[in-house]
């Protein structure tokens, strides 16, 4: 199942040229519109191709780009849900506030309707044929989606939220959980609530859906996310082979990742390159290895293809790329190592933590070295529970 056209290049020459691209004049004017111009950066940022950093820098070198430019907010949203998800940590997956209704009020199985895309609501079903078949989602649908799903159809923000994320080729678990919290009213002041009017303002016309279970009021809407009115009606049922999703809880056989071995590394200067950092690479190491976590993978299952995205992307920097069951094997397998780097991530948080305690076993063996990556923004202590409240904290570093 190789990568194809309807997904990005995964290479940094291509995200360099997405860059390239940008027009912030444009981007401000039409990003809520789904055929605006948007600067489908997000697989290149999610993946560590580029940061924020390499983003606000170039287009800066050639546009006025202020502070409070909508581009530069943008880049502020992926920062404070990182913000976030540094201080919550697990807590990401729990309710940051009560929603407007109990928890118990909401489904935890996504209906099969919803996860075929044959609900009857022409916005929904286009967006969710678009999300299968390019792992990709303007922004503004995936907003139009989660309210459906929570505040329509109530079912729970994170039943959603795990199932939009293993179609993503661009998931990031802090921006993708904690904006289904935002959108259910759980991490913000207000359910987020939209209808067919607002699909006829930002999307084209074959998203159109007039007539529809969505063309409400927005106090009908409000109804509805307040348990006031019943929940939307389900679509038909669909076929048994509506959904091949093809979600997988580890890297197919035919990329032949391995599990860790013991490669000749004595003496050498290992960079531990993971999925969240493809092209962030340390210059001085010698050797660099892909690697992947079993026990985040496991949780947090992705679509095959984008496990070949993020194999591509890797094979031209790593000498192997090896899946990691059992952090003991890793340690073992780079005790000969004269030193090993890894680049910060909170994907990467616990297994960083599991890796230098493991390699503390050996004696002898080298210490693991962690890379910052460049930040945009200033650190905000404490935790800011709102991105306005975040915003007026931070500042550009």
């Amino acid at each position: 199942m190789p990568t194809d056209n309807t997904w990005p290049n995964p290479s940094r020459e291509a995200a360099e040229a997405t860059l390239a691209a940008i027009n912030p004049s444009a981007y401000a004017r039409t990003r809520n519109h789904l055929s605006g111009a948007v600067t489908g950066l997000s697989p290149y940022l999610t993946h560590g191709m580029i940061t924020l950093a390499d983003v606000y820098h170039h287009v800066a070198a050639r546009h006025t780009l202020p502070r409070e430019h909508s581009l530069v907010r943008e880049l502020g949203w992926r920062a404070f849900f990182a913000h976030a998800w540094a201080h919550l940590q697990d807590g990401i997956h729990q309710s940051q506030r009560p929603g407007p209704l109990p928890e118990a009020a909401y489904a935890t199985t996504m209906p099969a309707d919803i996860a075929a895309g044959c609900t009857g609501v022409t916005a929904i079903d286009h967006a969710v044929h678009t999300l299968h078949t390019t792992g990709l989602l303007h922004n503004h649908a995936r907003l139009w989606l989660a309210s459906y799903v929570v505040h329509g159809r109530r079912v729970h923000w994170h039943t959603g939220a795990r199932w939009m994320h293993s179609l993503l080729l661009d998931g990031d678990l802090a921006s993708n959980h904690l904006s289904w919290q935002w959108v259910a009213g759980t991490f913000s002041s207000k359910p987020y609530v939209f209808n067919a009017d607002n699909v006829a303002q930002f999307a084209p016309p074959a998203w159109h859906s007039r007539g529809s279970a969505i063309d409400l009021s927005y106090p009908d809407w409000q109804q509805l996310a307040t348990g006031q009115r019943p929940a939307l009606p389900c679509g038909p049922t669909p076929a048994a082979n509506a959904t091949p999703d093809h979600v997988v809880t580890q890297p197919p056989p035919e990329l032949n990742w391995q599990a860790p071995s013991a490669p000749p590394l004595r003496g050498q200067r290992v960079q531990l390159l993971h999925p969240w950092a493809v092209g962030q690479l340390d210059p001085h190491a010698s050797c660099r290895i892909g690697v992947a976590m079993a026990a985040w993978h496991h949780a947090h299952p992705w679509h095959a293809r984008r496990w070949h995205w993020i194999h591509h992307a890797m094979q031209p920097h790593t000498t192997a790329c090896w899946w990691v069951p059992h952090v003991a094997d890793l340690a073992q397998a780079l005790a000969q190592a004269s030193e090993v780097s890894v680049v910060a991530n909170g994907h990467m948080r616990a297994a960083i933590t599991a890796i230098r305690q493991a390699l503390l076993a050996h004696a002898g063996a080298p210490r693991l070295r962690v890379i910052e990556p460049p930040a945009l923004f200033a650190p905000v202590q404490p935790m800011a529970r709102s991105f306005s409240a975040w915003w007026r904290r931070t500042q550009l570093a």
